[in-house]
């Protein structure tokens, strides 16, 4: 009877992280669809096709592979954490491509059919976003991949780099959502209140993201699944309360 309890919180937390990868993944297979089947396929051409890319790289970018790697900490606890981190940034970089990849497929077809740039709250909301997750990837890269940052600047950082993360996930998920009304309204405005196919296939889609990002933040911030400190970490985390605070490190 005493090990039901852990071992119920590891069932849990398993089905937690399961659906969150059922939500990631229907809802960039949803988007391939909508730009795929009712937007008609995708292209580098400077056409609307080109333009399908861009839905399609920043919800598999700036939020499936985004919010997975922010669990990678919660799902591999027991894994060495410099292999963990070095799978955090990783993770981190193909969503920045990926990311990349679509703001410039946009760009490309704006100037292609001769639409201006950046002109809608999607626009401003999207390039921040995506401005600031490549700023936070170069800072973690600097403090905690690279051997350089002090103890001290890496406890200090840490903190904003985890409060961070997050809010650029809620960001990403929040431009999604203005994306997927602005795509609708351009593209079957007078339809739409008919609740036409493509419309609830949209509508969906944004649910699901709303979803994924409300369990990411879950799973993210509940204390019982945080990743438990090996013993090398506690001595660090010891050894940094001694130089912040005085005195010396008890011996044993």
């Amino acid at each position: 009877m005493e090990d039901s309890g852990p071992d119920r919180r590891g069932s849990v937390f398993a089905g937690l992280v399961g659906a969150s990868q059922v939500l990631g993944l229907v809802s960039v297979v949803i988007t391939g669809v909508w730009m795929g089947h009712y937007r008609g396929g995708f292209a580098w051409d400077g056409s609307a096709r080109e333009f399908n890319l861009h839905p399609l790289c920043m919800v598999l970018g700036l939020v499936l592979l985004h919010g997975d790697a922010i669990l990678v900490y919660r799902v591999f606890s027991n894994e060495a954490k410099k292999k963990v981190k070095l799978l955090h940034g990783t993770i981190h970089l193909l969503a920045l491509i990926t990311s990349i990849v679509g703001v410039v497929a946009v760009f490309d077809f704006h100037s292609a059919s001769l639409i201006p740039h950046l002109y809608s709250l999607h626009s401003w909301g999207g390039l921040t976003t995506l401005i600031l997750f490549s700023l936070q990837w170069v800072m973690g890269l600097l403090f905690f991949l690279f051997p350089g940052a002090s103890s001290w600047l890496r406890a200090t950082y840490l903190p904003i780099h985890v409060f961070c993360g997050l809010t650029l996930l809620v960001m990403a998920i929040g431009t999604s959502l203005l994306g997927i009304t602005e795509k609708l309204l351009f593209s079957i405005e007078s339809s739409y209140p008919q609740f036409t196919s493509e419309g609830v296939l949209a509508n969906i889609l944004g649910v699901l993201l709303v979803l994924f990002g409300v369990l990411l933040c879950y799973l993210v911030t509940r204390e019982e699944y945080r990743r438990p400190p090996n013993p090398e970490e506690e001595a660090l985390s010891v050894h940094f309360k001694t130089l912040t605070e005085g005195g010396a490190p008890a011996t044993p």
